[in-house]
């Protein structure tokens, strides 16, 4: 996975970055499905976009499996997830983490379905089930209990002895969420399968059975990456995309299939995703690309919230990798944003990861599956969280007008995904007003500043050419800029900031705008228009702003007055907008934080608690009073001891399908360096639930942690740090804590990222390595009521 970088020629003055808006080809039209089929009363399908309580939206969902997380931990990721924006809460059930012998079914504990659904029910969030019965979610046998998969049935058909197994699977799930489904409930979507490609009639049967277990939900999906054949009439299509993957060879360069992510496109088709598994049961490759569906919008269900690692290939993508690929789906017309993962987890013991050893060509951790996602395993928020909760703060206010509008690309596009001087950008539109989106960032082979944009965007008999002067695009950026806005009879011509929310009443609102780094945020405003605040005048009513702090400008025309707020980049990373029984909320903290049962704020911070909350009736943040009992010592490090030497390592622990295994826990028990872990002085910390992590810097191939002589927590080395929830890991007061590192050696053929190989560069041998171990004591705090 090493990969080299590139450099862009030098470049001269751009011209004008022209498009012009291109209406919807079709008559809008009402499929079945949700309107006249199981209809509800909340959410319908248009074949533009979604209707949500009566107004166009754009859904974001977040995949969450509650069976890979403790179940006193559902409600706290979950409120985390809706201040981050996600609306709807989608989940794998596999079928193998509740029947794993035949005819004993669990429900107990975190597999407690009903008991997941009835949790989101009470935080207000949708919920997608995916039911599978084939799921995948690097799951062994792909979900199926192993006496399902040993049995003598054509699987994935409908072979009437297969389709027996699966009816009583899906009545015992029928009766467990009784009464949860229907007209008025939060289930509003059903995904029959996973990555199924040539089975349509078996997914209309599944949907059958499914609605005659007594399942509902107005809209049933199916994924359709692949050229998937899939019943378009029963179901929904669902696409992903992301920028890397596990899947691919361990010294692969970086894949067209993942390049293609960080370009708009109308092409919502991927053959990368799944084509190891498809290659490797069947022998096939994907079929021809789908084209997009004329009775539905486009709608994912697995944009990159991270990636899984596998032993052979550890991809850890970063924050923008995330949210540049989420930022290209809206700019390119997504009328549903879903995540993969958005919260990671913890594999179930008991070996019921995927791996070599069941049949499939790569080898998971036996139990993580943090997924480098946003909120992570342990609880703790990646910086990927804060840059889509601004895009989700974006959809969430301005969906109603986004969702109807079409994507345009502009007059010239990039001429392929090795085109890294062309300006990737986009625009939606209707016809009169809309955003211009612009994603300037790709992992890998990074890009250079942009060095001068104009932009010129024909609207009808109306042409914006903005800003006046062209000025550059610094690598990095990701932007939704508003044109032609009009909010409370008062009318943005454009601005270079992006819109990140609305606060207040419907009939005065406040605009709320994050400006770019290393962009100075401009206003045009069209003629008449007076602007009050801390901004320059630049000629044609046009307003360069002081956003070295959060700048209030108050607007008037003659059909009204708007406040307008401009947040400083480095504070749009901390900003947070929240429902709450107040209504729409906007708060500034560096932690994170969430909307309590009582409609008051809470969160956990490192140290004293900081969070501020905009007035709009004073135009300032205030700080806001927390109750907090803050520990002596938020950060400690732990002594490690060595207690065992590595012993020789092999170059190879085996192979499949040219893909390295994973070394067995014998070998890993053998072989690897052992330490002891001093809980001495931190003691006091691991007694009772607060929220302890224990983070691992470290460097080798794998690394497992044992409490009290068991084996609870695995990871495979992509120099990321190894984050740990300390007392869900079993550590209590006096509690032996062991720490095993495999080291890697220099031959081994796994592939990591460039840094993680710079440093296995930097030595002659194998690499084993403690950095340093550290206990982070957060302090859980509250909202004080007035």
């Amino acid at each position: 996975m090493r990969l080299e970088h590139s450099t862009l020629e030098s470049q001269g003055i751009h011209g004008l970055l022209m498009v012009t808006h291109r209406p919807h080809e079709l008559a809008l039209q009402l499929p079945p499905m949700s309107n006249t089929e199981d209809p509800h009363s909340r959410w319908r399908l248009t074949s533009r976009y979604i209707e949500c309580a009566g107004r166009p939206a754009v859904p974001v969902s977040g995949e969450i499996h509650f069976s890979r997380l403790p179940r006193a931990r559902w409600e706290e990721r979950l409120r985390l997830m809706k201040a981050g924006g996600i609306t709807v809460v989608a989940c794998y059930v596999f079928w193998i983490h509740h029947e794993q012998i035949e005819g004993e079914v669990r429900f107990d504990g975190n597999l407690d379905v009903a008991a997941f659904v009835r949790a989101c029910v009470s935080l207000g969030v949708d919920v997608v089930l995916r039911l599978g019965p084939w799921c995948h979610g690097e799951v062994r046998n792909g979900g199926f209990p192993d006496w399902v998969q040993a049995a003598a049935v054509e699987h994935r058909t409908n072979d009437p002895a297969y389709l027996a197994m699966v009816e009583r699977w899906f009545n015992r799930l029928g009766g467990e969420l009784g009464g949860l489904t229907g007209a008025d409930s939060n289930v509003v979507g059903i995904q029959l399968e996973n990555e199924l490609y040539d089975q349509p009639g078996h997914i209309a049967e599944l949907k059958r059975l499914t609605r005659a277990a007594g399942l509902s939900a107005p809209i049933w999906t199916a994924t359709a990456w692949g050229g998937a054949d899939i019943p378009e009439a029963d179901v929904l299509p669902v696409f992903g995309g992301y920028g890397d993957g596990f899947w691919v060879d361990a010294d692969a360069p970086w894949d067209p299939t993942f390049r293609q992510h960080y370009f708009f496109s109308h092409e919502w088709d991927d053959p990368g995703i799944g084509a190891d598994l498809r290659g490797h049961f069947s022998g096939s490759d994907a079929a021809p690309p789908r084209s997009p569906s004329s009775l539905y919008p486009p709608a994912t269900c697995e944009l990159t919230g991270g990636m899984a690692t596998a032993y052979q290939r550890r991809p850890w993508p970063k924050g923008k990798d995330v949210a540049a690929v989420a930022n290209n789906k809206i700019g390119s017309g997504s009328g549903w944003q879903g995540y993969y993962m958005f919260t990671g987890g913890m594999n179930p013991s008991g070996g019921l990861q995927e791996s070599q050893a069941t049949g499939y060509p790569n080898d998971l951790p036996v139990f993580d599956y943090d997924f480098h996602a946003p909120i992570g395993a342990s609880g703790r928020l990646a910086p990927s969280f804060g840059l889509l909760r601004r895009q989700h703060a974006f959809l969430s206010a301005f969906g109603d007008r986004l969702a109807p509008m079409p994507s345009t690309l502009p007059d010239q596009v990039p001429a392929g995904v090795e085109d890294s001087a062309t300006l990737r950008w986009a625009l939606r539109s209707d016809g009169q007003s809309g955003f211009v989106f612009i994603t300037w960032h790709q992992p890998h082979l990074p890009l250079q500043d942009y060095p001068s944009a104009q932009f010129s965007l024909s609207l009808g008999e109306d042409t914006v050419t903005f800003p006046g002067k062209p000025l550059a695009i610094p690598a990095g950026t990701i932007a939704a800029w508003p044109v032609n806005l009009e909010i409370a009879g008062v009318r943005l011509r454009w601005a270079t900031a992006s819109a990140l929310t609305l606060l207040g009443p419907e009939s005065s609102p406040a605009l709320v705008l994050a400006a770019e780094a290393g962009i100075e945020p401009q206003v045009c405003l069209p003629e008449g228009t007076e602007l009050e605040g801390p901004v320059s005048a630049l000629g044609g009513n046009t307003y360069a702003i002081d956003a070295t702090q959060p700048a209030a400008l108050t607007v008037k025309s003659t059909e009204g007055s708007l406040a307008i707020l401009v947040l400083p980049a480095e504070l749009a990373e901390q900003a947070w907008v929240l429902d709450t029984p107040r209504g729409r909320e906007l708060v500034l903290s560096a932690d994170p934080l969430w909307v309590g049962a009582d409609g008051l704020l809470a969160g956990r911070s490192q140290g004293s608690p900081s969070a501020r909350r905009f007035s709009t009736a004073t135009c300032q943040f205030h700080d806001v009073q927390v109750t907090a009992l803050v520990p002596e010592r938020a950060r400690l490090t732990l002594p490690a001891e060595l207690v065992r030497a590595a012993g020789p390592v092999p170059a190879s622990f085996g192979s499949l399908a040219g893909r390295a295994a994973a070394p067995t826990g014998g070998a890993i028990e053998e072989l690897a360096e052992v330490y002891r872990l001093d809980l001495t002085t931190a003691a006091a910390s691991f007694d009772g639930e607060g929220h302890s992590e224990l983070e691992i810097m470290w460097a080798g191939d794998v690394a497992r942690l044992l409490v009290d002589g068991r084996v609870v927590a695995d990871r495979f080395w992509d120099g990321s740090p190894w984050v740990l929830q300390a007392h869900d890991a079993g550590i209590r007061p006096g509690s032996e804590v062991l720490l095993q590192i495999l080291p890697l050696p220099k031959e081994a053929n796994v592939g990591v990222p460039l840094e993680a190989q710079r440093r296995r560069d930097a030595v002659d041998g194998d690499l084993a390595a403690l950095d340093r171990v550290e206990l982070l004591v957060w302090t859980g705090w509250t909202e004080q009521s007035s």
